[in-house]
């Protein structure tokens, strides 16, 4: 009789362990995948502002060539 008790305590401890040891796994990948998506999206918007930097001063610098230029042919023919 003992013995077939505690050999049911035994099998009960390891079903619980195992449920136990699936959620943490589980709870172990949902982290994982969460630093994942937080790390994309930080490398994501570092790019997005890096090129919207080089995106205006592309557009600041073709602003004062244009701007030179003009004031440039306009002048040359008055002088």
């Amino acid at each position: 009789m003992k013995m077939r008790q505690s050999n049911t305590q035994f099998e009960v401890a390891f079903e619980q362990e195992t449920v136990l040891e699936r959620r943490r796994r589980e709870q172990l990948r949902r982290r994982a995948a969460n630093r994942s998506r937080a790390r994309r999206i930080a490398r994501t918007e570092k790019k997005g502002k890096v090129r919207f930097s080089v995106l205006v001063t592309c557009l600041t610098l073709t602003v004062v060539t244009v701007v030179v230029a003009m004031f440039e042919t306009l002048a040359w023919p008055m002088a």
